[in-house]
């Protein structure tokens, strides 16, 4: 069983688990790993985001598999990030002693070394003296796969059907034959090193001594700071924003250039509910919005390499029924993600069912297509003008939204009830071709205009005639419904509507009224508004970074600057957001949240452009 001591701990039905908003963040753009306050890295796939995993204690206290490190005397933790780094330190604060672990996953280019995926752990005794403890408790394919261990000198190897680990160390290793342990005390200024790789016949174990371990966190320190400094923003959020950066782009698949929208699975919206995805894959909108908040800050090579994969996959030349997009990909340009259960996990909190893939990829969901026609109209703008053959998928795309986007679909929340007509699916149909129609008008690109315009002009029409309440006085969810929902914050920040036309502000207060909570902001009433699914949830994160936008633009500064630093409040210790916050804080959701860190970067950038 994994036992987790220190802050944050909580108990359901004898399994013990670490609050998800406990944990910090490594990766080497190809998986990653969460860490936490206690030491143990509780969830971990290798070798790609989407694999299965190798600890997954997060889910199943018991049948996950951990990677325990840490002090061996009761010991209060402090977590950090080293400056302007993804490189983690864990401190622990004992009777006799300060010790830390500095956790990092080295980001190298070089194919053979980049397929060890190698995690390195080092560990310091700052002052006085620590006594350690260490448990390598690998679970393979989920916790299904039986292993083997050898034991060899400084090293062990474990061997499953599908994937083998070498764990490398300077003290003394011994094993039970399942897992591997180590018990060892360091004296002020001593530190010994914990390297997990994957190997197999390319890749042999490696030795990682002091002073390699040394050399890879100078590299992985100086390749953080580097990629950061190309950042453009100087503004009063700079660790925020740069923090939710970093978050982005250690969610970035390197080989194919794919944006995952959070790194686990199934960590509830709802402790002990059923509303648990699986969110490491690439969503159409997660990822288009991701490179809007990457060129505002003027990353524009992420921009450059999310655009590759969305030519060199044929993303939008797709032919399926639903249309030429589906919602999401696999980070290999993937179409076919199925959706699964893992019984035998119980889930975070005994939160069950744990799902591996998405059924969501059969859904219609019109929005996705102005999300990612937006991200192509800002990357032609601000990155590299679009090739011709680009030009042509796009065209193509928006002939197809000119015949389809007047029908029902699922919505933006994914919901399963079944499809409606969601204003805020024809509000992105109209981002669409207006951004289309912008881009042929000003590079003088071939384009059906007069089709295009009659097309965005009748969905304008439709929106303000039957996606406006009279009786509410605001733009609501559905057309000729009367259900507030908080996709429609997007409405001015896509520029359909003047952020101070007297409409929206009527509609920005029925959902202040309606939707929002101490700036937190749901994104609907499921009892007034059935999704299919049983259960409630928190208030969701993005929704609320966009009523800080919707605020700003609508000149209500004071507002705008308090709901923003309230959020500030929410997250964790380290500044990293789930999808969701409860009623009384706690993170819910998958963590952390591309979504979500996203729309903070943009809240701050308006924000603090509009405040001078």
């Amino acid at each position: 069983m994994a036992l987790y001591g220190g802050g944050g701990l909580e108990q359901l039905g004898g399994s013990r688990y670490l609050s998800v908003s406990e944990h910090g963040l490594i990766g080497d753009l190809r998986t990653a790993a969460l860490v936490a306050t206690d030491g143990t890295i509780d969830w971990y796939c290798c070798p790609r985001f989407d694999a299965p995993s190798v600890f997954a204690s997060l889910l199943d206290a018991d049948r996950g598999g951990s990677f325990e490190l840490s002090a061996d005397v009761p010991a209060r933790t402090r977590q950090f990030y080293f400056p302007d780094t993804n490189v983690l330190i864990t401190r622990f604060f004992a009777a006799d002693g300060v010790g830390e672990i500095q956790d990092f996953m080295p980001v190298v280019d070089e194919s053979r070394e980049a397929d060890r995926h190698r995690l390195i752990r080092r560990v310091v005794c700052v002052r006085g003296v620590v006594p350690f403890r260490a448990k390598v408790a690998p679970r393979f394919g989920y916790g299904t796969e039986a292993h083997t261990v050898e034991l060899g000198d400084g090293h062990a190897v474990f061997r499953s059907p599908s994937l083998s680990l070498a764990l490398t160390a300077i003290v003394p290793i011994e094993t039970d034959g399942v897992d591997v342990s180590s018990h060892f005390k360091l004296l002020e200024g001593e530190s010994t090193v914990f390297a997990l790789d994957r190997v197999n016949a390319d890749v042999s174990p490696r030795a990682c001594p002091s002073w390699e371990a040394e050399r890879q966190f100078e590299a992985t320190v100086r390749f953080w700071r580097h990629w950061l400094s190309r950042s453009q923003y100087h503004g009063r959020w700079r660790e925020m924003v740069h923090r939710s950066a970093l978050v982005l782009k250690l969610l970035t698949y390197a080989p194919t250039g794919a944006i995952v929208a959070a790194p686990t699975t199934s960590l509830p919206e709802q402790i002990g509910g059923e509303r648990n995805w699986d969110y490491r894959y690439v969503w159409v909108r997660d990822a288009a919005f991701c490179i809007y908040a990457m060129l505002r800050l003027g990353f524009t090579s992420e921009a450059e390499a999310f655009m590759g994969f969305i030519s060199e996959h044929g993303i939008m030349r797709g032919t399926k029924e639903t249309g030429p997009l589906q919602i999401m990909y696999g980070i290999d340009g993937r179409c076919d993600l199925p959706e699964y259960e893992l019984p035998h996990f119980e889930g975070y909190f005994g939160s069950s069912p744990v799902r591996v893939g998405n059924a969501a990829t059969g859904q219609l969901q019109l929005d996705i297509y102005g999300a990612l026609i937006d991200s192509v109209y800002l990357y032609d703008k601000w990155g590299q003008p679009i090739s011709s053959d680009h030009w042509d998928e796009v065209g193509a795309v928006v002939d197809w939204l000119c015949d389809h986007w007047d029908q029902p679909d699922d919505g933006v929340w994914e919901t399963r009830a079944g499809r409606r007509n969601f204003v805020y699916s024809r509000l992105m149909c109209w981002v669409a071709l207006e951004r289309a129609i912008r881009m042929a008008n000003r590079r003088g690109l071939p384009a059906d205009l007069p089709r295009w315009q009659q097309s965005r002009d009748t969905i304008y029409r439709q929106i303000m005639a039957r996606g406006w309440s009279a009786e509410r006085g605001a733009f609501v969810q559905g057309l000729d419904d009367n259900v507030l929902d908080a996709s429609l914050l997007m409405m001015p920040m896509a520029k359909f509507i003047s952020p101070t036309d007297p409409k929206w502000l009527s509609t920005l207060d029925v959902l202040t009224s309606d939707l929002v909570s101490d700036s937190l902001v749901y994104r609907y009433d499921p009892a007034a508004s059935p999704d299919g699914l049983r259960g409630s949830e928190g208030t969701f994160s993005i929704c609320s970074f966009w009523y800080v936008e919707a605020l700003t633009r609508a000149g209500r500064l004071e507002e705008a600057r308090l709901a923003f630093e309230k959020m500030l409040t929410y997250g964790n210790h380290l500044g990293l957001y789930a999808e969701e916050i409860g009623r009384s804080g706690e993170q819910l959701g998958n963590f952390p949240q591309a979504f979500t860190h996203l729309s903070l970067i943009s809240a701050a950038f308006n924000l603090d452009r509009a405040l001078g």
